[in-house]
């Protein structure tokens, strides 16, 4: 089983504390979400996990073997995707996999194979002898995926692997994230400033901040446990004013407001009941045009338990 264990994991700069005693486990198979602002230690964590720098305190075990005491054999396990485009800008397509594929210990006839399955994985193969500085964004950002799955790792980190791309691009590389792990069974980590594509793609989730986890679940958990409200709007021609009072007399409504022709209700998403709102309003001489009901997702989570846009 190649399940990933953080244990008690502390990491310091000098005086700054970006990693304060995290505890995580992953388990073989999982395509798991890390969230976390700008500083909140995610890049740290990544760093140590990939075995490129040394913590502290603690330690992190891939698959049984501690990173610590075995490196060379827990960095065999793990392909890296960086944020930035590590490849060789002046080198084709297929030099830069033949170069990362040596690097990963492949040679021969297998290294070939390799390549060709990888090139038809990230839907290269007609481009392959075309120069990296030739490529679009979203082309440098697949190789680049590519020379990190070479030599078919366990476990896969992707660091930010959409980032400035174009949409047909991302969706074509969070399709591959599906495949390559419901097909090869990889154990897949993934950060992303875009919380939609963690909400899509992610069965678990950490989110931390300050070096320290804040919560950690899977989303149903998480929205469950942290947000038990929605909203809604309703808009309703030639709305009155006093309308409020009864509406806000209703169980499970905790706040009632009005902008122009559109009533915006908080309501408990448990407690309230939409037949009450209803006739409410056909009460007061009123008649619905338009409703629409915003429940919680993993943004209004993250911004409700950092206090920060994913995004700071």
């Amino acid at each position: 089983m190649y399940n990933i264990e953080i244990k008690n994991v502390t990491k310091r700069y000098n005086d700054k504390l970006a990693v304060d005693n995290l505890s995580i486990n992953i388990n073989e198979g999982e395509l798991f979400g890390l969230l976390g602002p700008n500083g909140a230690g995610k890049s740290t964590l990544i760093s140590m996990l990939c075995g490129l720098i040394s913590f502290d305190r603690g330690d992190i075990l891939v698959g049984g073997n501690s990173i610590k005491k075995d490196p060379i054999k827990v960095k065999k396990l793990i392909g890296y995707v960086p944020q930035e485009i590590s490849l060789f800008q002046g080198l084709s397509i297929i030099d830069n996999l033949q170069y990362f594929g040596r690097m990963c210990g492949l040679k021969g006839r297998k290294l070939k194979e390799k390549i060709n399955e990888t090139l038809e994985l990230i839907e290269l193969s007609g481009r392959k002898k075309d120069k990296v500085n030739k490529l679009s964004g979203g082309m440098k950002r697949r190789l680049n995926i590519g020379c990190a799955i070479l030599h078919e790792p366990k476990i896969l980190i992707m660091d930010e692997p959409t980032v400035g791309i174009d949409p047909q691009s991302r969706n074509h590389i969070l399709e591959f994230v599906k495949r390559i792990n419901k097909v090869k069974k990889t154990t897949i980590i993934y950060t992303s400033h875009y919380m939609e594509e963690i909400e899509a793609l992610c069965d678990n989730l950490v989110i931390m901040d300050m070096g320290k986890e804040l919560v950690k679940g899977s989303k149903k958990e998480i929205l469950r446990t942290f947000i038990d409200e929605a909203t809604l709007d309703i808009l309703i021609p030639n709305v009155k004013e006093e309308i409020q009072i009864p509406l806000g007399e209703l169980e499970g409504v905790k706040r009632v407001s009005i902008k122009d022709e559109t009533v915006k209700m908080l309501v408990k998403s448990n407690e309230y009941k939409i037949e009450d709102i209803f006739k409410v309003i056909s009460g007061n001489e009123s008649s619905v045009k338009n409703l629409n009901i915003e429940s919680p997702n993993l943004e209004t989570v993250f911004l409700r338990i950092t206090g920060k846009n994913l995004r700071d």
